[in-house]
């Protein structure tokens, strides 16, 4: 995590190195970016079917209680059976009976897994670009926004299942920066739209891409949970 916030604070001395009027488009186009990616992956997670025959569904029907030493135990053996893009899909589905959890989870735990396979690479990418001058200071304004929106997506989302956030969280939403849970819940409510869970400002573009791909069978409500 310090060296992403290093890497980040470098592109923003090169976004001041070189300042222009397309900054503001350009942070504007990066937070709009951001917002896509996070409908398209939670889109893509939502109904891309769990591995068969791993015993996942045990996970996501179990009766008892899921604070027991037998659900955690069989949490562990149940995950070590399957790669980390399996474990997050099945995240996914496991957030929408309970949506609540995703709100009770740590920070590192929510953008973890994004900042190390995702976020930091590309920050550094945009270092080395920016830095020797082939990126203008108002695209790498641009490339930090998407990079922070993408990095802190799932924070992001799981802020509309907490009661209580920080003081930036609740002034980005009034700034509409940030969507609301009322219009989260839309999402919830139906599990078929408003996918993106950042500003929300790509929903029209993403719903139209959802329902092209439901008419060609690419979404089939069987991806929502795991079989056995």
């Amino acid at each position: 995590m310090p060296l992403f916030l290093l890497s980040l604070a470098a592109n923003l001395v090169a976004v001041l190195r070189d300042p222009s009027w397309w900054v503001i488009p350009a942070l504007l186009a990066g937070w709009y970016g951001a917002d896509l990616a996070s409908g398209l992956v939670h889109m893509y997670m939502d109904y891309k079917p769990t591995p068969a025959g791993k015993g996942l569904d045990a996970l996501y029907f179990y009766a008892g209680s899921r604070e027991s030493e037998h659900y955690k135990a069989l949490w562990r053996e149940r995950m070590a059976k399957v790669s980390p893009l399996d474990r997050l899909i099945y995240d996914f589905k496991n957030h929408h009976p309970r949506p609540d959890a995703l709100g009770r989870r740590d920070l590192w735990r929510l953008i973890g897994s994004t900042v190390i396979l995702a976020a930091l690479p590309f920050s550094v990418m945009l270092n080395v670009l920016a830095f020797t001058g082939l990126v203008p200071g108002w695209a790498a304004a641009g490339g930090v926004t998407l990079i922070v929106g993408g990095a802190f997506a799932q924070y992001f989302h799981g802020s509309l299942h907490r009661a209580h956030n920080p003081w930036i969280v609740r002034a980005m939403r009034r700034c509409g920066l940030l969507m609301t849970p009322a219009a989260h819940q839309l999402h919830h409510d139906t599990l078929q739209r408003d996918f993106a869970t950042n500003c929300g400002w790509s929903n029209p573009l993403v719903n139209r891409l959802f329902l092209a791909g439901r008419r060609r069978g690419w979404f089939d409500d069987a991806g929502l949970e795991p079989t056995a």
